[in-house]
């Protein structure tokens, strides 16, 4: 007799593999919402609309440049990436190389589609209306131009959005009007690995700045003149500019430990991260008012709602908006409740829901698991990177930018190049094309533009830290602007040369710039001072036969305007 009860409690013990797939299932499933457990419905729906907006900024803004960057007759055609690629890259393995629509057509035509087809469903998301099948369709559409962009999607910034939006899929709630999802509250493994692309954004870039050696971060200079030197700089940012230095040494001791140190509150209890949201989203908003970062800055500040609960949001959000969403709320649920009839009577459909059930939370998992570790293996390579860990899987994601690495100024830019593009027809008097974003005209104030992206400006302050045979695309737009083309001339602010003689010679300079100081600007009006220092790249020339040659037109350093 007394042997019977451990037989039978052995025989009762749950099996590895059932605990196995007892944790797979809590990992992948929803989240449990109770009194003392509050979920992150309200979170996420604030997050969901978000990242709309977000799309919908990225997609506007590629609506007025994607010809002159990628197109047809683009800075750095499509059509040619997508020949490149085929003759490299043998058989089906060039789609997953360079996962684009373009592959169907690489014309001015299909890019215009692209975005518009995207900048209509970031609308559609934002209303919250089949979320799922919207958070898809721009994800298609923005990876499409990613993977064919070239040095035109270089940015940090376009990883995170694609690494977001494809981890969203699987967070955000399903059904076609859906409310805020109380029936389908968010899976605890899409939940953190949002959780954990905001924090790596903060932690790795702030390991980065430690790990890069650059003496102004060590120094507490790194600040000193950030606000000038960076891509787009603000008129807020001229004003901070001119804080003491202690002002500035304090802004990168709060910036390393907000990186370093506050984010790890994310793994602590609820108190601590409610605490953080408060401290890193007024970091975040100083950030976007004193520098145009497109974007990136918004995109982590609405990461960062994802610290929060269902309990504080309510608390915080006025009675009126709550009920605006419980209308809206009411309305997906109601959608369920019919759903819930339907499944009752043991509809074909509710049947097969529940047999792919495994299945799709199967290829969920696989996915989530996936970036989970590329993600993670990365980031320690910042601190071990000769730990022999497998690559397979980082390589294979690659393509898709769903599983990145950061590292946001690393090295501080310790002054401020600006290329300019000039015009002649005669060769002798030189007219710049005017910019429509950066620094350019003295006495104009740098603006805020953000989260508009300029990604032709901004290419070519990158451009202006290193030299033009890295950055053929300088050269490119040469040539272009001498066959006074129309997609690349709606680059720039305007033609000057319209309605009169044609340039016959176009040429890139650059300059350092600096802000002025108070008294110079309250004198002159003059925001910026500028030094010529001379040719960026060779000039191109039309020759009378019509082709184009280059020319070298040296310019004499140290004239000032």
């Amino acid at each position: 007799m007394f042997q019977s009860k451990p037989y039978e409690h052995s025989f009762n013990r749950p099996t590895g593999f059932e605990r196995l797939q007892s944790g797979v299932s809590w990992l992948l499933g929803p989240e449990l919402i109770s009194e003392k457990r509050p979920g992150h419905l309200w979170p996420r729906s604030i997050f969901l609309r978000a990242l709309g907006l977000i799309y919908f900024s990225a997609f506007y803004s590629l609506l007025f440049q994607v010809k002159g960057l990628i197109g047809t007759s683009g800075l750095l055609p499509a059509a040619d990436y997508i020949k490149a690629i085929t003759s490299a890259v043998p058989g089906v393995l060039r789609f997953w190389y360079a996962p684009t629509l373009l592959w169907i057509s690489s014309s001015n035509r299909m890019l215009m589609a692209i975005c518009w087809i995207g900048l209509i469903a970031s609308v559609i998301l934002v209303f919250n209306v089949w979320p799922r099948g919207m958070l898809l369709v721009c994800f298609a559409c923005y990876l499409s131009f990613v993977a064919a962009a070239q040095d035109f999607s270089g940015y940090q910034s376009d990883g995170m959005l694609l690494e977001a939006g494809f981890i969203l899929l699987f967070f955000a709630p399903p059904g076609f009007w859906p409310g805020l999802g109380r029936s389908n509250p968010p899976s605890r493994a899409s939940m953190f690995l949002l959780q954990w692309e905001w924090f790596r954004i903060y932690f790795e870039s702030g390991a980065a700045k430690i790990r890069s050696g650059d003496p102004t971060w060590r120094n507490f200079t790194a600040m000193d003149n950030y606000y000038q030197n960076g891509p787009l700089p603000t008129w807020i940012g001229w004003y901070v500019q001119h804080f003491p230095h202690w002002f500035h040494a304090g802004t990168v001791a709060l910036t390393l430990g907000v990186e370093l140190v506050l984010v790890w509150m994310l793994f602590l209890p609820r108190r601590f991260r409610i605490i953080c949201f408060c401290i890193v989203t007024p970091f975040e908003i100083g950030i976007i008012l004193t520098a145009n970062y497109t974007f990136l800055n918004y995109l982590v500040l609405s990461l960062g709602f994802l610290l929060l609960d269902d309990r504080f949001v309510e608390w915080v959000l006025p009675e009126k908006v709550r009920e605006l969403f419980k209308i809206s709320a009411s309305v997906g649920t109601g959608g369920e409740a019919v759903a819930g009839v339907v499944e009752k009577r043991e509809s074909w459909r509710s049947v097969w829901r529940e047999r792919l059930r495994p299945l799709r939370m199967a290829i969920a998992g696989a996915f989530l698991v996936v970036i989970f570790y590329a993600t993670t293996a990365q980031l320690i390579w910042m601190f071990l990177p000769t730990l022999p860990l497998p690559t397979g899987p980082i390589s294979a994601l690659e393509p898709f930018r769903i599983a990145n690495r950061y590292g946001l100024f690393a090295v501080m830019t310790p002054e401020r190049l600006e290329i300019e593009f000039q015009g002649s027809s005669d060769g002798k008097t030189w007219i710049p094309y005017p910019f429509r974003y950066k620094p350019q005209d003295l006495k104009k104030a740098p603006g805020i533009y953000a989260p508009y992206q300029p990604r032709f400006d901004w290419n070519l302050w990158f451009a202006s830290l290193g030299g033009w045979r890295e950055n053929r695309f300088v050269l490119w737009t040469e040539e272009r602007l001498l066959q006074d083309d129309a997609d690349a001339l709606h680059l720039f602010a305007g033609n000057r040369f319209a309605g009169g003689p044609q340039p016959i010679a176009v040429r890139a300079v650059i300059y350092q710039y600096w802000f002025t100081d108070e008294k110079t600007k309250r004198e002159t009006g003059n925001w910026w001072r500028r030094e010529l220092l001379g040719a960026y790249a060779p000039a191109l020339e039309r020759q009378p036969d019509g082709r184009i040659g280059i020319v070298d037109l040296p310019i004499a350093r140290g004239s000032q305007d």
